[in-house]
């Protein structure tokens, strides 16, 4: 298994995805040095008497109130304890792993006033495979991601519940223990550390976006190969088209077509002679439709790469000038913005699938036999797949009004203007497993167009996922139980074999290698 060493600051979107898909973690061990530093610069702040929000203070509504110094460890335990409220069903284990590593990449910068043995509790989690079992609903995205990351700390100190590597769940006393490791007693400040921040939004929005890479670049696959059963034209992902306008997503979505597509002997067989001017937007407009997604996609790619890379815990310790600076970092109005982004261009790729699904069930404007059976009457054919689709985009349509605008004010009007980015970023999971069943659908459906032209060969890359499509999914012939094909398909985009059928063309993507 790969190890993703971790170096706060730097971590680039490819680390991250590693560390979602199950690579290992550790962390760079020259951060130590400036964690401690922040640890004791928390001790000098608090040695000069003066209250300091979070270090000697209450919390949100009751920062006004002074903690004695005999009570400080309390406080910290008190504050993980109070806000261990989450509810639903728990995150699943590859996106908590990932808010674990990114909780450690925001307080091993040293600004946090943690220690150095939190940290390295933390990582001593990931590498030995135990999961804090975090439930998946209560963060409303400020004053940072409160009640999930309280789960996350509350497995430190030994409360709540740990999942171990056989899925099994202990408690979390138990379970350190077992794995021969002691439950955390907190010093002041890093209850309050582990608590704030963006962690859970920012982990379920990387988790997301890179599920939503694997789909974008499926579509276009599967785009040029509804293209080519449709017998459509290439000449619209002509590059000088595309120059004149000067997006770059664009530019690249049509670079990627005219790939897909080249030396296809079944654009040849039409070239000439097509009493077609024009095919419809579905085929038409795609570097136009997925240039703009990708562009959206690209700057959420951004967004998030940044948040993950930075600091949002509150207040912030700089121990050069023993100063603790009470600011807003914990909010996630970023992360909130760039999940909208994500949705409505998730929403798109999905939505222009399923109208090349309609295209080429659809006789009138295909071509080809309806519902692309051979014997349609007797049999139904693909008829059902294309409702199927069309649910899948409208719940999708359904799920995509933005987050971002909602507000609902907490903590006794302390915390007035909250992002919502948590379920705004969660939500996204379920869109991408949406799209990736379209886009299956359509795969099924533009395989299924092709086979109509006998020996007709396609291009060599449209051909090998022909080829894969065809090893887990028998033509059509007559009516058959189509639910698992339909798995099947969605397995296939899903688990990046299509991708990998055309490995060496240019599809954009949004997470490098």
């Amino acid at each position: 298994m790969s190890i993703v060493v971790l170096q706060p600051g730097k971590v680039t979107l490819g680390e991250w995805a590693a560390v979602y898909r199950g690579a290992g973690v550790c962390l760079d061990e020259s951060c130590i040095a400036p964690i401690a530093r922040g640890a004791e610069a928390v001790a000098r702040i608090l040695a000069r008497g003066e209250p300091v929000y979070g270090i000697n203070t209450g919390f949100g509504k009751l920062a006004s109130v002074r903690i004695d110094t005999a009570d400080l460890a309390k406080l910290q335990s008190n504050i993980v304890l109070s806000h261990c409220v989450g509810v639903g069903e728990p995150m699943p284990v590859a996106v908590t792993r990932l808010m674990l590593a990114l909780k450690i990449a925001n307080v091993a910068q040293g600004a946090s006033g943690v220690r150095p043995e939190t940290v390295r509790l933390m990582c001593a989690l990931l590498d030995r495979n135990l999961t804090p079992v975090v439930p998946s609903q209560g963060s409303v995205g400020a004053s940072g991601d409160l009640a999930p990351l309280a789960h996350l700390a509350g497995a430190l100190i030994g409360v709540g519940e740990i999942a171990l590597p056989t899925g099994e769940r202990l408690s979390a006393l138990a379970a350190l223990g077992a794995a021969g490791l002691a439950p955390l007693t907190l010093s002041p400040k890093e209850g309050l550390a582990l608590l704030n921040g963006t962690q859970f939004s920012t982990a379920n929005a990387l988790a997301a976006l890179f599920d939503i890479d694997t789909v974008f670049q499926s579509a276009l696959v599967s785009g040029a190969l509804s293209t080519e059963a449709a017998k459509g034209s290439d000449t619209p992902f002509d590059p000088r088209i595309h120059v004149l306008r000067g997006h770059r997503g664009q530019i690249e979505t049509a670079q990627a077509l005219r790939a897909l597509m080249a030396g296809s002997a079944i654009r040849a067989s039409h070239r000439v002679g097509d009493p077609r001017v024009q095919d419809p937007y579905c085929l038409r407009c795609q570097p136009q439709v997925m240039g703009a997604a990708l562009d959206l996609l690209r700057y959420a790619a951004r967004t998030l790469e940044c948040e993950a890379n930075g600091v949002s815990d509150n207040p912030l310790i700089f121990a050069d000038t023993d100063e603790a600076l009470s600011g807003g970092n914990f909010h996630a109005e970023p992360v909130a913005l760039a999940a909208d982004a994500m949705a409505i261009a998730l929403c798109e790729v999905g939505s222009l699938s399923e109208r090349r699904i309609a295209m080429l069930v659809d006789p009138a404007l295909s071509g080809l036999p309806a519902f692309l059976t051979p014997h349609p009457g007797l049999n139904s054919g693909l008829m059902m797949p294309q409702v199927t689709a069309a649910a899948l985009v409208s719940e999708n349509k359904q799920c995509a009004y933005p987050a971002s605008v909602d507000s609902i004010p907490t903590s006794a009007n302390q915390e007035d203007h909250v992002s919502m980015a948590a379920h705004g970023a969660r939500r996204l999971h379920r869109m991408a497993a949406n799209a990736a069943a379209v886009v299956g659908i359509e795969l099924i459906t533009a395989v299924q167009g092709c086979d109509f032209y006998g020996n007709l060969r396609s291009s060599a890359p449209l051909e090998a996922v022909r080829k894969v499509v065809r090893a887990r999914i028998a033509p059509l012939t007559d009516d058959r139980y189509l639910h698992s094909d339909l798995q099947a398909a969605s397995d296939l985009v899903r688990s990046r074999a299509l991708l990998e059928a055309v490995r060496g063309m240019p599809l954009p993507a949004l997470v490098s290698a």
